[in-house]
């Protein structure tokens, strides 16, 4: 071997590596209570996909004809129905800005987690050199699989829920129920203690759950990627095997954990328009 070559990764140096995050700092470190630091191939991908959905939704809501439709907008057409039917058999209430908001949830998250479906080594091997970049460079596709990006969207769900909370029962409704239920006014302090629980569970849980499922999702992809590495006939064969395998049940994953980010979304809003 030259000096000018480099010795191959091991299994655990290639996968730190592609777990690495492109940051506005040199350290490779997770950043999630450092704010001064910032994930950004999350930022990037997160807002690359929000965009890619608001295009096709507003292309399909300006080819909509009152005729026969085409399939993209009967594919649209069915999960505008099946969100708003999830939304009014939920929320009782006006769902006039909530089913738009959870259709947005569903197809915007749906979007970022089909990102784990393109080849791990998709830039650092083909796309990086392309552009004169670095091989070596940290860079993480999937913003579902970064704790930072799944929080950042619980997080605007439990703004949410304060905002209709407040605006449905109003200030002294919400004041008067964080500290009365469900005990009673004599035990208000297990009341508040018990609602701010609940509200950082929810708002953590939320993030955390789809963060866990899509992070597996992608470290099992890894994992397949290194048993292609292998030189041995059985070896292709394995990782074309697993690979196909598991990228067919990963589609479920995918569409299944959009769908639930969604339903929990509409039970949180729900809950906000119901007094105890």
């Amino acid at each position: 071997m030259s000096a000018t070559e480099h010795a191959a990764p091991t299994a655990s140096e290639y996968i730190s590596h592609h777990l690495g995050h492109l940051s506005n700092t040199h350290t490779q470190q997770e950043s999630l209570w450092d704010m001064s630091v910032l994930n950004i191939d999350t930022l990037f991908w997160s807002i690359a996909c929000g965009v890619i959905v608001s295009l096709l939704m507003y292309m399909a809501a300006r080819k909509a004809t009152t005729g026969v439709p085409g399939r993209f907008q009967s594919a649209v057409e069915m999960l505008v129905e099946m969100v708003d039917n999830q939304a009014k058999s939920i929320v009782h209430g006006n769902t006039s800005f909530i089913a738009p908001m959870a259709l947005s949830i569903f197809v915007w998250v749906a979007m970022m987690n089909s990102l784990d479906f393109l080849p791990v080594d998709l830039f650092s091997q083909w796309i990086f050199p392309i552009f004169g970049l670095d091989p070596e460079m940290h860079h993480r596709v999937v913003p579902t699989a970064d704790l930072n990006g799944t929080l950042g969207i619980s997080i605007g769900v439990f703004a949410l829920m304060i905002f209709y909370s407040l605006k449905i029962k109003g200030i002294g409704g919400f004041v008067k129920e964080l500290f009365t239920a469900p005990f009673g006014p004599w035990l208000f302090p297990a009341n508040l203690a018990l609602n701010a629980v609940e509200y950082a569970a929810k708002t953590f849980s939320l993030g955390m759950r789809l963060f866990g499922n899509m992070f597996a999702g992608e470290l099992l992809f890894l994992l397949i990627a290194l048993l292609g590495a292998s030189e041995t006939l059985s070896g292709g064969i394995g990782h074309l095997f697993a690979g196909s395998v598991w990228a067919i049940f990963h589609i479920l994953i995918v569409f299944l954990q959009a769908f639930i980010f969604m339903m929990l979304t509409l039970v949180y809003m729900g809950q906000a328009h119901e007094a105890h």
